[in-house]
């Protein structure tokens, strides 16, 4: 069985003490072992500082761009042997492995891009100068410049390629050198990729550190100019955000955390329409892809009350041409879901749901001997206003309709009860209606996706996480921000406001001259 390592303080290091067993999602059976123990996570933080911090904040973003887009092509050298690793481990579709190690190599290269209309400086201006005297003499200037610390992602088991390597891009773009952690379930694919930077010899040393296993007492060692990006479950997330250290020395806290997300369907759409189309598909998308197991996908589905039968006869029908098994398989559309313990929670939550629903397709029963399967489910609710379909994430291939009014106001309060989204999505032709509805909605969504007959030939689906718009919600989606260009920057950059002679402050510190 393979031991997976830790790379810390320029060299791979085993861990000490009783391993962690990572298994097979399809058969049960144990690839590798894992463990973090005999760590110095003290000197894991003082090695960032001192070489990779340094390096990275001595180039300009426009090499630092330069070395995104080598470490991208690095990984997509390997893309047939990760695609293998994250069937195994993962239990993902071959679909499902591509869409999380595109996912990682297209963020990077997108992240090469951005930087190049940066131009060669070591910071980044914010904003127009402006006069602050009686004459121009005296003014003033906002400008962002890389923070000498280092940053710490804690990543999730769901998407171990793509989330460790968007927040990687952002922060090294930024001059900021990163700690890795992923997920410990599905970390065998992280734990390849780290290899692969390491081996490239493209970073700085010190510039990328990775951490397999336990995060033991790392984020005790954080200080004012250190950050801590964390995606996972909102319980994790409030956890990691009231440690004492953090909290006492105000080291900077983004979480991306769980997300009730909404689709709602607009009484104008006709079932004929492309609109109706896209609206079916995506649906089946979101609840299928990567078993469900995304913070994008769709939970909620608000359905006119006279069209949920139809809509319920629609997708049952869909859901139930899904072919769920081994992923290796090349037919197979949905595999496992990624451990013991996520099954249990699905299941778990399944059956909460449906004390207040019917259950239209699947279910929590099981479906194989082996493996962490289960059926997509879709739920009917009997009262859309039950506290119980806006509380609970369950983290599968699970969905309930909640039927309503019709009224854009109505759809507005029942989104907004799930306390806070990554991202809704609208279908309607109504301009006057979409209007109402995105104003309604948009206080609790980092991100509003609208379907309509003008764009579904070109649409791609809400649950894909874009580079140039901005990840990240309100309330429970956890409070922060990722992506969205140079934006995704921000977290690692302090903005200061410069004031003094204009001579000195646009001369140096303005924008560039087109």
């Amino acid at each position: 069985m393979q031991a997976l390592s830790s790379y810390a303080a320029g060299r791979w290091h085993t861990g000490q003490g009783k391993p962690a067993v990572l298994v097979n999602a399809t058969t049960e059976e144990p690839l590798a072992e894992v463990s973090s123990e005999g760590l110095d996570f003290a000197a894991i933080v003082e090695h960032a500082r001192e070489r990779g911090g340094p390096a990275l904040r001595e180039m300009t973003f426009g090499e630092r761009g330069a070395l995104l887009e080598q470490l991208s092509a690095a990984i997509h050298e390997h893309r047939e042997e990760l695609i293998d690793v994250s069937i195994a481990n993962a239990g993902t579709t071959r679909g499902d492995a591509k869409f999380d190690i595109d996912g990682a190599t297209g963020t990077l290269a997108a992240y090469a891009s951005f930087a190049k209309g940066v131009g060669d400086r070591r910071f980044l201006v914010d904003g127009d100068g402006v006069q602050l005297g009686r004459t121009a003499r005296f003014w003033g200037q906002h400008v962002r410049v890389p923070r000498p610390g280092v940053a710490v992602h804690v990543n999730a088991f769901n998407f171990p390629a793509w989330n460790m390597m968007e927040k990687a891009a952002c922060a090294l773009l930024a001059g900021v050198p990163v700690v890795e952690k992923p997920g410990t379930p599905t970390a065998m694919l992280a734990w390849r990729i780290a290899q692969i930077v390491v081996e490239s010899g493209l970073l700085p040393e010190g510039a990328f550190q990775f951490v397999c296993g336990s995060a033991g007492d790392l984020l005790d060692h954080l200080g004012p100019q250190d950050g801590l990006a964390f995606t996972g479950s909102s319980r994790t997330g409030k956890l990691l955000r009231s440690n004492e250290n953090l909290l006492a020395r105000s080291v900077r806290v983004n979480i991306e955390a769980d997300s009730l997300n909404a689709a709602v369907l607009a009484p104008d759409v006709e079932s004929s329409s492309e609109t109706f189309g896209l609206f079916l598909s995506t649906l089946v998308t979101e609840m299928t892809q990567k078993t469900g197991q995304k913070c994008t996908a769709i939970r909620r589905i608000l359905v006119p009350a006279e069209r949920v039968d139809e809509v319920r006869d629609e997708l049952v029908a869909l859901l139930e041409k899904i072919e769920v098994g081994d992923p290796a398989e090349r037919t197979t559309r949905m595999g496992p879901l990624a451990s013991a313990a996520q099954l249990r929670d699905v299941r778990a939550g399944v059956d909460r749901l449906a004390g207040g629903a019917e259950i239209a397709c699947g279910g929590s029963g099981p479906i194989r001997d082996k493996g962490f399967f289960l059926a997509p489910t879709l739920l009917v609710a009997r009262d859309a206003s039950a506290d119980l379909f806006h509380d609970e994430e369950v983290f599968g291939p699970v969905a309930t309709i909640l039927p309503y009014s019709g009224d854009a106001a109505e759809a507005a309060a029942l989104v907004a009860r799930g306390g806070g989204c990554l991202v809704s999505s609208l279908f309607s032709n109504d301009k006057a209606w979409a209007e109402a509805a995105v104003l309604g909605m948009a206080p609790w969504n980092g991100r509003l996706w609208i379907a309509s007959d003008k764009m579904a030939e070109q649409a791609l689906p809400p649950g894909m996480v874009l580079p140039q718009m901005v990840h990240g919600g309100p309330g429970r989606a956890g409070g922060g921000e990722e992506l969205g260009g140079l934006r995704g920057l921000e977290f690692y950059l302090q903005r200061t406001a410069l004031q003094g002679f204009k001579g000195l402050v646009d001369g140096a510190f303005g924008a560039p001259a087109e």
